[in-house]
């Protein structure tokens, strides 16, 4: 074993010595209080702290209080006691959690941080009344963009956003301005993105929507971005859908066949006006038939082929599937061909109009 990892196990043994000394005089204290049966406690389940709390009188809950309180913050970043500190924010009385709050302060950064300490602020601002989640969320001006691309930091962030009056919150706009395409591209970053985009007010969105917009192209191929255009797509305004929607016009058989990009062209077929999906159904029906053929053998776009046949117009719907129609038996050689197969037999046994499936009759001869 090397020195180095020497070193750590002695750190982690020591740690384990003084978390379980800790936590046996805890666990002292709660077989003191009637609390018996505490395997569940060191097994860190918390359903079990969450009854004995739902049940336990006020004098009951005052006891365990009076002693954890105490060591309030190291059991906030401990991998058990942070749900002993999560159940007396969502069960104490309004004093406790009041108390628990103070002893937040000065902290919400390390704890936002912190593997446990971040789900204890999370159940604090679901618990807390609106002037201490604002003294919560102060703490985090100037951090705002070390949080979001924390894999910790951005859960509180996003509960910032979910639980804060958006007034309090307008350092977090602020700090996004000119960082909106990176955020969007980050694994964290495009989450909280989201979250702004469904809480926060219209005129704090509009400066995220004017950036998003102005790197539609990029966001639409990118891992993570394309997931803040598909939200945009299914929740945004009419002005902001209808703009994204243009965006892909045009581009239809191209992005339909990457991997991203096309599950965007996806939610624009299935979100845009009537007029608008006829236009983007009616850019592939126009091209010739080859690049209608490519896009159903493609392990993409053919997804985006069954959409358009999903929701087109029943006349639409109808040119569509005639235009399919000869290439029937090349499709059934191809695994995502078969899938197109599947959706027009649906719906020529809907509509024994359309004629049999099948490619059409050849031309007699004269």
């Amino acid at each position: 074993m090397t020195p180095h990892l020497t070193e750590r196990v002695d750190k982690l043994s020591e740690s384990c010595r003084r978390y379980k000394n800790q936590i046996r005089l805890l666990v002292n204290k709660l077989k003191e209080a009637g609390i018996e049966d505490v395997q569940d406690i060191l097994e860190g389940n918390g359903e079990f702290i969450q009854q004995k709390l739902e049940r336990a009188t006020v004098q009951e809950k005052q006891m365990v209080f009076n002693e954890i309180i105490g060591a309030a913050y190291s059991l906030m970043t401990d991998v058990f006691g942070n749900y002993v500190i999560q159940k007396f924010f969502e069960f104490g009385t309004t004093e406790q959690k009041t108390t628990l709050a103070q002893k937040v302060r000065g902290h919400v950064l390390a704890l936002a941080l912190q593997m446990y300490g971040c789900r204890v602020i999370q159940k604090a601002l679901e618990s807390i009344p609106p002037e201490q989640q604002q003294e919560v969320v102060r703490e985090l001006d100037g951090h705002v963009l070390k949080c979001v691309k924390d894999q910790n930091g951005n859960h509180v962030v996003q509960k910032c956003i979910e639980c804060v009056e958006p007034a309090a919150l307008q350092f977090i706009i602020n700090a996004f301005a000119g960082q909106v395409y990176a955020l969007s591209t980050h694994p964290y970053g495009c989450r909280v993105i989201q979250r702004i985009l469904e809480h926060c007010t219209a005129e704090q969105t509009a400066p995220v929507l004017a950036e998003l917009h102005a790197h539609t192209d990029q966001l639409i191929q990118d891992q993570y971005g394309n997931y803040v255009v598909q939200h945009v797509l299914e929740h945004g305004a009419a002005e902001d859908r209808s703009r994204l929607v243009a965006g892909v016009r045009g581009k239809v058989l191209q992005l339909s066949q990457h991997k991203f990009a096309s599950n965007v062209v996806e939610k624009c077929v299935t979100h845009a006006t009537r007029n608008e999906r006829a236009l983007l159904i009616d850019e592939l029906c126009g091209f010739n038939d080859n690049a209608l053929h490519v896009m159903m053998k493609d392990q993409y776009a053919n997804y985006v082929v069954q959409k358009m046949i999903d929701v087109a117009e029943p006349t639409q719907r109808k040119v569509l599937m005639h235009k399919i129609r000869p290439h029937i038996g090349s499709l059934r050689k191809y695994t995502y061909g078969k899938h197109i197969i599947a959706k027009l037999e649906k719906f020529f046994m809907k509509a024994p109009e359309l004629g049999p499936i099948g490619p059409p009759p050849p031309n007699p001869v004269l």
